[in-house]
C-alpha cells in the first residue's frame, strides 16, 4: 500500500453486511461458566485465525425454518444460529434432538455441511423444533467498514442442553474448546488470542454475572454507533480506530492505534485530512480520557500523507508531542511541527520497541511489543494487497532486508496500517517474502530489451491494466535491484539481461 496515485478510480463503497448469526455457548462447569470458542482457520477472509463463537451467515433456506415464538427476520436469524451451531460444532438446540442417534446425527451433519441436506428438511423429517426461548437475544453487531467482507449479525446465548457435547470437525474451523470466561480473558490480555469486540464484549458480561443478569449489558455495548464498534480493542492496549484516508485501493481506511503506554495512550499514525474522520477520532480519545487513559504523543511509522493528515490538528487541540525517525520527520508538512527524533532500537512508552525498518519509505519505523508478540508494521505489510516500492524513496532490496528482520524477531500478531491483523505473523512475512521472489523472477523473464512500461505489462499480466501505473513502480524498484546485482542493465530507457 502507499498513498494515492493520481488517475485511479475512485475506490468502490463499502459492502453491504450481509445478515449472519451467531451462537455464545455456555454452561456452568466444574471450573466455573464456561463458553464454547471456536478458531476460525488463518486463510479464511474474514477474522481467520481469531478466537470466535459458532456462527456464520443466513441463508435463503434459513427463512423457510418454522421458529415456535418468532417470525420474520428474528426467526430466519434463530433458524441460522441452530444450524451453524450444527454444522460447526455439532451441538444440535431443537427439541427432542436427543433421540436422535449419534451415527444418524454425523451423518446429517456430513450432508448438511456438503450441501446435500437442508436442515430445514432435516428439522421437519425427525420431528425437531426450534424454540425462540432456547436462543436468547444478546446483541447485535456490523462489522465497521474498513473490512472487505462485513456482516450484520444477530448474537444469541443459548445453554449447553443436556446430553449435548460440541465437537469441530477440521475444515473452515481449526479448533474448539470449552474455557471459563476468566482464561479466555487473560489470553486476550496476554495477546494469545485475538478477540473482536462481538466476542470480548459477551465474554466480559458473562464474566461479571450469568444469565439473565448479563443479557442487558450484552445488548447495549459501550462506544458502539448504528451496532459498529468506534474502536476495536483486539488484545488488552492496543486499539484501533479505522480513518478514512487518501490511500492507494483496495484499501479505503488506515489503521490509527492507540497503545496504552502506562496511564495514557500513544496515537500512532493519525492519517486523515478529513475533519469527520478526525472528529471521530477525538471522541474515541476523549472516550479513552474519561476511562483514565488520556493522549500522551503522536507516533508515526513515516511520512507518507495517509499516515499523517490528522498530526497537525491532534497537535493542535490536544498539544501533543511528535515522535518520528529523522528521516520521516524531515518529510513532515510543515503545519505538524518539530518531532523529536526516535532512534532505531529506541524503548516507546516502558514497552514498544522502535525498529528502523526502511525500503518502502524512508524512516519508516515498525513498534515491537516485546511482552505480547504484537507489531505495528506500518506499511511494511498489508493483509488486503502488496505494499509498493516506489523509486527513489522506495528500495527493493532495503525493503527486503526489513521485512527479513521483522522475521528474525517472531512476532505474534502483525497489526498493519491497511487491513485487518494477521494473527500467524511468520507466516505473513513468509508470504510477502515468497511473492517478492516470485514477482521478481517474473521481472527478470519479462526483461529483453523493453521500456519500463513494456516490462511491467509482462510482469504484472496477472495485475488489472488500470494499476499498471502504480505497479510500474515496484517494477521498477526490483529492475534496479537486479541491476545492481548485475543482472539487468538499462540502455538508452529500455531494460535488458545484462551479459
Amino acid at each position: 500500500m502507499s498513498e494515492l496515485y493520481p488517475g485511479l478510480p475512485p475506490p468502490p463503497p463499502p459492502p453491504e453486511p450481509l445478515p449472519a448469526a451467531s451462537v455464545i455457548l455456555w454452561r456452568d462447569g466444574p471450573r466455573g461458566r464456561e463458553i464454547f470458542w471456536v478458531r476460525r482457520g488463518a486463510p479464511l477472509r474474514f477474522a481467520g485465525g481469531f478466537q470466535a463463537f459458532p456462527g456464520g451467515k443466513v441463508d435463503q433456506g434459513d427463512a423457510r425454518v418454522p421458529v415456535a415464538g418468532a417470525s420474520g427476520e428474528a426467526a430466519a436469524a434463530i433458524a441460522a444460529a441452530a444450524r451453524e451451531l450444527f454444522e460447526e460444532a455439532g451441538v444440535l438446540v431443537a427439541g427432542w434432538a436427543r433421540g436422535l442417534a449419534r451415527a444418524e446425527r454425523e451423518a446429517a451433519r456430513r450432508r448438511i455441511l456438503s450441501g446435500e441436506l437442508d436442515f430445514g428438511a432435516f428439522v421437519s423429517r425427525h420431528g425437531l423444533t426450534l424454540d425462540a426461548s432456547d436462543y436468547l437475544p444478546a446483541g447485535r453487531w456490523v462489522t465497521p467498514a474498513l473490512y472487505p467482507l462485513r456482516f450484520d449479525a444477530r448474537f444469541f446465548l443459548v445453554r449447553l442442553p443436556e446430553g449435548e457435547e460440541p465437537a469441530v470437525w477440521p475444515g473452515e474451523l481449526a479448533a474448539g474448546e470449552w474455557v471459563t470466561t476468566a482464561e479466555a480473558l487473560g489470553g486476550w490480555e496476554r495477546g494469545e488470542v485475538l478477540l473482536h469486540p462481538p466476542t470480548l464484549w459477551p465474554i466480559q458480561c458473562l464474566d461479571r454475572a450469568g444469565p439473565p443478569a448479563c443479557l442487558e449489558a450484552m445488548r447495549a455495548p459501550p462506544h458502539v454507533e448504528g451496532f459498529s464498534p468506534r474502536r476495536i480493542e483486539f488484545q488488552r492496549g492496543l486499539f484501533l480506530v479505522p480513518l478514512r484516508t487518501p490511500t492507494l485501493p483496495p484499501a479505503v481506511h488506515t489503521a490509527c492505534y492507540l497503545l496504552d503506554v502506562g496511564g495514557g495512550v500513544a496515537v500512532v499514525d493519525p492519517g486523515s485530512p478529513w475533519p469527520e474522520e478526525q472528529a471521530a477520532l477525538l471522541r474515541v480519545l476523549g472516550d479513552l480520557a474519561a476511562e483514565g487513559l488520556p493522549a500522551r504523543e503522536i507516533w508515526i511509522t513515516h511520512a507518507h500523507a495517509d499516515h499523517v493528515g490528522a498530526v497537525e490538528a491532534l497537535r493542535t487541540r490536544l498539544g501533543l508531542p511528535l515522535r518520528a525517525h529523522p528521516d520521516a520527520a524531515a518529510r513532515l508538512p510543515a503545519g505538524a511541527g518539530q518531532a523529536g527524533p526516535v532512534a532505531d532500537g529506541e524503548l516507546l512508552g516502558g514497552r514498544w520497541r522502535a525498529l528502523h525498518t526502511p525500503g518502502h519509505a524512508r524512516g519508516h519505523l515498525a513498534f515491537h511489543d516485546e511482552r505480547s508478540g504484537a507489531l505495528l508494521a506500518g506499511d511494511l505489510v498489508s493483509t488486503l494487497s502488496t505494499i509498493v516500492v516506489d523509486p527513489p524513496e522506495g528500495h527493493m532490496a532495503t525493503y527486503l532486508g526489513s521485512l527479513a528482520r521483522i522475521r528474525g524477531l517472531g512476532p505474534r500478531t502483525i497489526y498493519p496500517a491497511h487491513g485487518p491483523p494477521a494473527p500467524d505473523a511468520a507466516a505473513k512475512v513468509d508470504e510477502y517474502l515468497e511473492h517478492r521472489r516470485a514477482r521478481e523472477d517474473r521481472v527478470l523473464a519479462a526483461t529483453r530489451g523493453g521500456t519500463l512500461e513494456e516490462v511491467t505489462a509482462r510482469a504484472y499480466d496477472d495485475t488489472p491494466r488500470f494499476l499498471h501505473g502504480v505497479a510500474a513502480r515496484s517494477c521498477l524498484a526490483s529492475l534496479h535491484k537486479l541491476r545492481d546485482e548485475g543482472r539487468v542493465r538499462e540502455d538508452g530507457g529500455r531494460w535488458m539481461r545484462a551479459g
